[in-house]
């Protein structure tokens, strides 16, 4: 699990915007990514990231 406190201040590499967290990934509602957790760090890369297969539009 990642810490509140690293989730407070990070924010989507591409978009800028507030991210959530679920169990391994880091979320951005905005662009419709998803991006790895891997032993707690979040990598926060915009080519490590995935699609969000929950958007709607992207």
């Amino acid at each position: 699990m990642m810490d509140q406190r690293l989730l407070e201040i990070l924010i989507c590499p591409k978009c800028r915007s507030d991210v959530r967290s679920t169990d391994d990934w880091v979320i951005c509602d905005e662009c419709c990514l998803k991006y790895p957790v891997r032993d707690g760090i979040p990598i926060m890369l915009i080519d490590e990231a995935e699609p969000l297969e929950e958007c709607g539009e992207q």
